[in-house]
C-alpha cells in the first residue's frame, strides 16, 4: 500500500509539529509494510523531488493570487493538478491531508475521489476550521469551534481591529454583498472587512464538504474529536487517534545538581505569539529574584519569527537567567529536555498536542502549560505538571514563584510522569485507517516500487 502525505510544508525547511508528526508516521508505516511520499508546496525553489529521512518528498508548485478570497474557498486549482499528477506518478492507495490550506484543499480531495482514490483527513491545527487560526472567541475566551456565520465573522473582524459597532453590522451582511465588492475589483482593507461574511460562509462551506467528502477522518484528541461532531463530521468515519513520541530508550539520568543551583526551564517550539514564550519571559524578567533559568530552543519560520525573536530579546535584555538556544534536531529533544526540571508550554490557542509535552513526559519532566486544549488534556494538574490561566502573566509569575520555593514539588511531579503514547501506536492505528478506506490495495500489499525510485 503506498500513501501521500500532504502537510503545510516539509523538511528541510522549518517546520512544526505536523511535519515533525508526518515524518514519524512515514517511518513507523515503512515498519508494517506501507509506503509513504510526502508531498508539500514548494515555495521559492519551484517544484522539485528528493528524500528525507528515506521518504520521497515531491514539492509542487501553487499559483500566485492577490485575491483574498482564494485563502477561504476551495483551494488552488495549480497546486491540485500537481498533487494529482504526483498521485499517479507513485501509483498511490490512499491521499492523506494532514492540513487545510490552498494547497491541502477541497478541491485536492475531490480531485483524488475522481481518481478513485480515498482521503483521510486528520486535523492538526485550529487553523483547519477556525477563520481566526486559534480558537479563541474575540482572542480571549475557548471557543467551541461551531461554524456559526455571523459569530465567526464577528471574531475574524476583531482580530482585524474593525470596531464593535462596524463587525456587528458587516457580521449580518448578506454573502451577495461580499461577492459584489470582489466582482468590482475593489481592494484594500476595508473592501476585505466588507467581503468578511461571504469569505467566511465560503471557508465554512469548504470545511463540512470535506468532512463530508474524506472517506476516513482522524482527530488527535478528544477535544477535536468534539468540535469534529459540532462541525458535521459523520460519526462513523471519525477516529481518535492521539499522537505519540518516537521510541526510546528510558530517558538518562540527570546530571547531578547541587541545592543551590537555580531551576532549569526549557521552551521548545515555533517563535510565534500563539506559542506564548512572552508570557514566560515577562513572568521571569518581572522578578529578578527568582532562582531560575530559561532557555529557548526557538524556530523561526518566517519573518513574523524573526520580528518576535527580536522582540523577546529585548524583553529579555541583559537577563542572564534567558538564554535564545539554536532550535533542535527533532531526534535531540528527548534526550536534551532530560537535563531540564521544567518544560513550558504557554501557548495562547488551542493546541492539540502539542508534541513537546509527550516528549517532556518521555524525557521524565514535568510541564509548566497553559489551560487550554490538548495541553490540558495531557497534562494532569498537580500530578505530572501545572496548568496555568494562559494569558494572565500574574498566574504564571505565581507558578514559577511556587516552584522556585518549593524543589520537593517539582521532584513529586517528576514522580508522577509517565511515559506517553508511542508513534508506534499511531502507525498502528493509521494502517487500521488505511486498511478500512482502501480494502483492496491492504490485500494487494506492497506496489512494485519503479514509481519512486
Amino acid at each position: 500500500m503506498r500513501v501521500v502525505h500532504v502537510p503545510f510544508g516539509y523538511y528541510p525547511d522549518a517546520v512544526g509539529g505536523t511535519e515533525a508528526y508526518v515524518a514519524e508516521l512515514a517511518r513507523g508505516l515503512r515498519v508494517r509494510g506501507v509506503d509513504s511520499v510526502v508531498a508539500a508546496p514548494a515555495g521559492s525553489l519551484g517544484a522539485h523531488r528528493y528524500d528525507h529521512d528515506g521518504t520521497p518528498v515531491y514539492r509542487f508548485a501553487m499559483s500566485p493570487t492577490d485575491d483574498v478570497g482564494e485563502l477561504y474557498g476551495e483551494g488552488d486549482p495549480d497546486a491540485a493538478s500537481a498533487v494529482s499528477r504526483i498521485l499517479d506518478e507513485v501509483r498511490a492507495d490512499v491521499l492523506h491531508l494532514h492540513a487545510f490550506t490552498r494547497a491541502a484543499s477541497l478541491r485536492l480531495a475531490r480531485t483524488a475521489r475522481r481518481q478513485g482514490l480515498p482521503v483521510v483527513f486528520t486535523y492538526h491545527t485550529p487553523t483547519a476550521s477556525c477563520v481566526r487560526g486559534t480558537l479563541l472567541r474575540e482572542g480571549r475566551e475557548t471557543c467551541d469551534g461551531a461554524l456559526i456565520g455571523q459569530r465567526c465573522t464577528a471574531c475574524l473582524l476583531e482580530s482585524r481591529g474593525v470596531p464593535l459597532a462596524a463587525r456587528k453590522a458587516l457580521s449580518r451582511a448578506p454573502a451577495a454583498f461580499g461577492s459584489a465588492i470582489a466582482a468590482a475589483g475593489v481592494g484594500g482593507r476595508w473592501a476585505t472587512a466588507l467581503r468578511a461574511r461571504g469569505l467566511v460562509d465560503s471557508r465554512h462551506h469548504a470545511f463540512r464538504q470535506l468532512l463530508s467528502d474524506a472517506n476516513a477522518i482522524v482527530a488527535v484528541c478528544e477535544w477535536v474529536r468534539a468540535l469534529l461532531l459540532r462541525a458535521g463530521a459523520p460519526p462513523a468515519r471519525l477516529m481518535l487517534s492521539r499522537q505519540g513520541t518516537p521510541a526510546h530508550t528510558p530517558p538518562r539520568p540527570q546530571r547531578p545538581r547541587s541545592a543551590g543551583d537555580p531551576l532549569r526551564m526549557a521552551f521548545v517550539g515555533r517563535l510565534h505569539r500563539s506559542k506564548g514564550v512572552h508570557v514566560v519571559v515577562a513572568a521571569l524578567v518581572g522578578n529578578r529574584a527568582l532562582p531560575m533559568t530559561l532557555d529557548v530552543y526557538g524556530i523561526v519560520e518566517d519573518a513574523y519569527g524573526e520580528r518576535y525573536r527580536d522582540e523577546l530579546r529585548a524583553m529579555a535584555a541583559d537577563d542572564p537567567r534567558i538564554r535564545f538556544c539554536a532550535p533542535l534536531p527533532r531526534g535531540r529533544v528527548v534526550d536534551t529536555l532530560a537535563d531540564y526540571d521544567l518544560t513550558v508550554v504557554p501557548s495562547q490557542w488551542l493546541e492539540t498536542g502539542p508534541l513537546v509535552v509527550l516528549e517532556s513526559f518521555a524525557a521524565g519532566v514535568p510541564v509548566v502549560g497553559s489551560n487550554l486544549g490538548g495541553i490540558a488534556e495531557l497534562v494532569r494538574h498537580d500530578r505530572d505538571g501545572w496548568l496555568v490561566r494562559y494569558d494572565d502573566p500574574g498566574a504564571w509569575s505565581s507558578a514559577l514563584q511556587r516552584f522556585a520555593s518549593e524543589r520537593a514539588h517539582v521532584e513529586r511531579l517528576r514522580g508522577g510522569v509517565e511515559r506517553p503514547r508511542s508513534t508506534d501506536d499511531v502507525a498502528r492505528d493509521m494502517v487500521a485507517v488505511y486498511e478500512s478506506v482502501a480494502p483492496a490495495a491492504a490485500r494487494r500489499g506492497f506496489h512494485d516500487t519503479a514509481g519512486i525510485a
